[in-house]
């Protein structure tokens, strides 16, 4: 590790440059301002000796581009790092202390003399940074205080999992100080995904986490979630004419705990119905023999759901095929698929009972008009409110957000890169 005048001077004077683009940023020299403007961040906040230790670290957001709602059920997955990130300075402190300031937000402050989860932090950065530290110390390593200071462009709420990239940082940034970077990323997504559902509180599957993790594009397999088999898919867009577009649909993810926890809730309950604790367990054809009895036992929207999952499970297979033998047309179709499979199936495009606001609903339709049969679309993430993603033919794209943003409003519309390492110290 570097101390952090000589971070600072070499960030500067472009000696950097090369680690920097690491992150798939489009503007270096933005991303050489912006990584500035952290470390100024860092010496006014937290001050700097002529000795203190220094690290710049890096964690992207992620996009879902196939298997929607399919990693809880030990499904396949296709999913990518994005040109967005958390950019934290992180400095060893000599305490048991952790302190954590993202720009914007007030201090976070934890004391890692007790690594139990507290229940007063739920849903707190708070409980991520204790989550991370424990699982750290869990694996054996002596953990210790550090000093951070972050910014992020993954916006919260944004269907790019700005929580996993958090979860990353902070697994990235004690991987460094404390493990001598022995962690793979697989390992670093496992530790995110226990600080989210065990600290901070939160049920998720290991999706978000894994791409942030690996970076480019990836294709996972979580038949055994406890050893997903992670896949480097080469996802070149640009190659294909394609650009990936980010559409807020200008719905925020309040009061929705309950439709998103019934997603799992209800393929569980199909699963449970043939003995299984999840789809993945269960065969497509014996819940084809067994319907009549499966309506009657759990609904009709249990029924469609898990019916869902089998279809985007094999499309998550499909789709990452077709990016790697560079079948444009594959691919747009199966991106389609999947949107209708979402909207008609899994029914997470507007929460029950919603009549007067089905902002992604208005969405969808919006980007299938300004797409005029071109590209393709689909619900982003978890559904019912945040983000959809359309693939745009390149030479259309800047209609393609005029039009968006005409129907939806201004700066709905954002045009994002794969980004091809996922967290790293720059």
């Amino acid at each position: 590790m570097r101390t952090w005048n000589d971070l600072y001077k070499m960030l500067k004077n472009g000696e950097m440059d090369r680690s920097l683009i690491q992150t798939g940023c489009e503007d270096i020299n933005a991303y050489r301002t912006r990584a500035t403007e952290v470390m100024n961040g860092f010496e006014k906040t937290f001050g700097v000796k002529e000795d203190t230790l220094a690290a710049l670290c890096s964690a992207p957001g992620r996009t879902e581009i196939c298997g929607n709602h399919t990693d809880h059920q030990h499904g396949h997955v296709l999913a990518a790092a994005v040109n967005l990130d958390f950019l934290a300075c992180v400095s060893p402190n000599g305490t048991q202390t952790v302190h954590f300031q993202s720009e914007g937000w007030p201090m976070t402050t934890v004391d890692l003399s007790d690594l139990k989860q507290q229940e007063a932090e739920k849903e707190t950065t708070a409980s991520l940074v204790r989550g991370v530290m424990a699982e750290l110390a869990k694996a054996g390593y002596t953990i210790g205080g550090f000093d951070m200071y972050a910014v992020s462009n993954v916006l919260p709420g944004s269907g790019l999992s700005s929580s996993a990239a958090c979860e990353i940082l902070l697994g990235v940034a004690g991987n460094h100080l404390f493990c001598q970077d022995e962690l793979d990323a697989v390992t670093l997504a496992k530790i995110g995904q226990k600080a989210e559902n065990q600290y901070f509180g939160k049920p998720s599957g290991l999706m978000d986490q894994t791409a942030s993790s690996v970076g480019d594009a990836v294709a996972i397999d979580f038949a055994d979630p406890s050893a997903p088999i992670v896949r480097s898919v080469t996802a070149n867009l640009e190659e294909l004419g394609l650009a990936l577009c980010i559409v807020d649909c200008g719905a925020d993810h309040a009061a929705l705990t309950g439709e998103y926890a019934s997603i799992p809730q209800e393929m569980e309950k199909v699963a449970a119905f043939f003995g299984k604790k999840v789809l993945r367990e269960v065969q497509e054809e014996e819940v084809l023999k067994a319907m009549p009895q499966l309506r009657r036992a759990v609904g009709d929207r249990a029924v469609l759901r898990a019916l869902h999952f089998y279809a985007d499970d094999r499309r998550a297979v499909e789709e990452a095929d077709a990016l790697e033998r560079r079948d444009k047309d594959a691919f747009l179709q199966l991106v389609k698929e999947s949107g209708r499979s979402s909207w008609e199936l899994l029914q997470n495009i507007t929460p029950a009972g919603a009549v007067e606001a089905q902002d992604m609903a208005i969405a969808l339709e919006a980007a299938e008009i300004a797409l005029n049969g071109k590209g393709a679309c689909r619900v982003h993430g978890g559904g019912f409110a945040g983000t959809i993603q359309a693939f745009v033919p390149t030479e259309s794209v800047s209609e393609f957000c005029e039009k968006m943003e005409l129907m939806l409003r201004k700066g709905c519309c954002h045009v994002l890169n794969i980004r091809p390492t996922g967290g790293i110290v720059l």
